[in-house]
């Protein structure tokens, strides 16, 4: 591709030679490790590097143009200096990609929880539904029906754009992080729908407050088409807020929630059935394939979404009920002796409401629910999520998650702290995960239920006791002994 069509859109700060505009680029990286011959490396200023301390390496590797923000003299290659480098990465990898998403139907998911849940429900109906799809989220990247290892909920805008170039599929559903926004991952990206599913205590780490999350998040709706179709929680204060800011711009938006004016008005649950009944001149009921509030809301936007871009009604009701549900996504087993166990991606103080409200629901005699916090992490919300779990709960263990750099001993002596002065006795202390999980399921009785979260499709990032890798296989261990063979 040459030099002058890659950078259509971007406006640098610095002019570039005419004679410079037939330079033919052959790729594109943001790492110069990844460079090559006749690549243009782009420096991005990140969090724990710089890659303006890299420029030299990508000249070596045979870059033929650096692009950056910093004010440099007298490279030996053409520079081009910008305001933003991640959003010139994301206006350059489109561009060398051939704008990939304008042929495609786009769907964007936001929210702090069930962004997962929802996307893969919208990828079944549009399946079931003769419309091949891809996902690209938290738990993998699946493109032309092949399963791509997820470094992140929402890919670099370079990893994006080339997978959507390689994709053959019709449909595309993305998670669409907070991060990803702020850091313009979706550059050059329009969407014919995006979805707001709820805003809760998470990343304050990285946000600050609730204000800034809530902006962040509100991002993915100004890449919304002119004619896309914004569909909206109005049962969360933050959607509530999105509505009317939306419908203020002359957005066409759909609005789900309990309000009179909600476009899909909900008139009535049935936790039994996980039914949800809307209200209208024909009354409308919804199956969840999944237990708990939590997911019949996300049934509800992934109805609507399906809607949204032409199937039709009844065969939308008809698909959502043989959903086969999500990995790490409360997934059930059940020991010889009848205790229930639930692995599930649960990490904020909401999502373990509802996990162990689900559990309760469900009947459940007694709830062990063991979890724990990431080193370095939002330590906001971790005071919350104690007492929800006291209060709820029968008993809980804290055990170990990504420590990431905090030492274990550290750590135990912040759980020790946390549960004497937030918990109820109930809580005890394990370190080793997967002991504290075995210690649960063999002192539980039929009946019983033990709650798993925090993890879900994740694999550990520390050795235990049991040769396990992840909260289902040591689950699996637990429940499918192996042969002593």
């Amino acid at each position: 591709m040459k030099l002058i069509q890659l950078i259509k859109g971007l406006i640098p700060q610095n002019s570039i030679e005419e004679d410079l505009h037939d330079l033919v680029i052959k790729g594109i990286a943001d790492s110069s490790q990844e460079v090559e011959e006749g690549f243009v490396f782009i420096a991005i200023k990140g969090y724990k590097d710089d890659g303006h301390n890299h420029i030299a390496h990508a000249i070596q590797k045979g870059a033929s143009l650096i692009v950056g923000e910093q004010q440099l003299e007298e490279l030996p290659i053409p520079y081009l200096r910008v305001e933003n480098a991640r959003m010139a990465l994301g206006i350059l990898s489109k561009n060398f990609y051939g704008n990939p998403a304008s042929g495609k139907l786009m769907i964007g998911i936001t929210g702090t929880n069930g962004k997962t849940t929802t996307s893969y429900l919208v990828k079944h109906l549009l399946e079931q539904n003769g419309i091949t799809c891809s996902v690209m989220g938290t738990i993998q990247n699946i493109v032309n029906g092949e399963s791509i290892k997820s470094a992140n909920t929402t890919p670099s805008s370079l990893i994006l754009q080339k997978l959507l170039a390689e994709s053959h599929d019709e449909a595309v559903v993305m998670e669409v992080s907070s991060h990803g926004l702020t850091q313009h991952r979706i550059e050059g990206i329009e969407f014919d729908v995006c979805m707001f599913t709820n805003l809760h205590h998470e990343h304050l780490d990285y946000h600050g407050s609730m204000e800034s999350y809530y902006e962040a998040k509100s991002i993915l709706f100004e890449h919304l088409k002119p004619t896309g179709t914004a569909i909206i929680n109005t049962d969360d204060e933050w959607g509530e807020k999105l509505d009317r800011e939306l419908r203020a711009k002359g957005r066409d938006v759909w609005s789900i929630g309990q309000a009179q004016h909600s476009r899909f008005r909900i008139e009535s649950f049935d936790m039994e059935y996980s039914t949800l009944c809307l209200a209208g001149e024909e009354k409308t009921l919804i199956q969840s394939p999944m237990a708990g509030i939590h997911n019949i809301y996300n049934s509800l936007m992934a109805y609507a979404a399906a809607l949204a871009v032409g199937v039709k009604k009844d065969d939308i009701l008809s698909s959502i009920k043989n959903f086969p549900g999500v990995e790490g996504r409360f997934e059930t087993s059940k020991t010889g002796k009848g205790v229930i166990v639930i692995v599930d991606y649960a990490h904020t103080p909401d999502a373990v409401f509802h996990c162990l409200t689900t559990a309760k629901e469900a009947g459940a005699n007694q709830i062990t629910h063991i979890f724990g916090f990431r080193g370095d992490r939002d330590s906001s919300k971790r005071r919350e999520m104690i007492e929800i779990t006291s209060n709820i709960s029968d008993r809980y263990i804290i055990t170990t998650d990504d420590l990431n750099s905090v030492p274990a001993e550290e750590m135990q002596l912040h759980y020790i702290e946390l549960n004497e002065r937030y918990g109820n006795k109930k809580g005890l202390i394990q370190m080793d995960r997967t002991r504290a999980i075995k210690d649960a399921i063999d002192s539980s009785s039929e009946g019983d239920w033990v709650v798993i979260t925090g993890k879900g499709h994740e694999k550990y990032s520390h050795q235990f006791e049991l040769p396990t890798e992840s909260d289902k296989e040591t689950v699996k261990f637990m429940v499918e002994p192996p042969s002593a063979e």
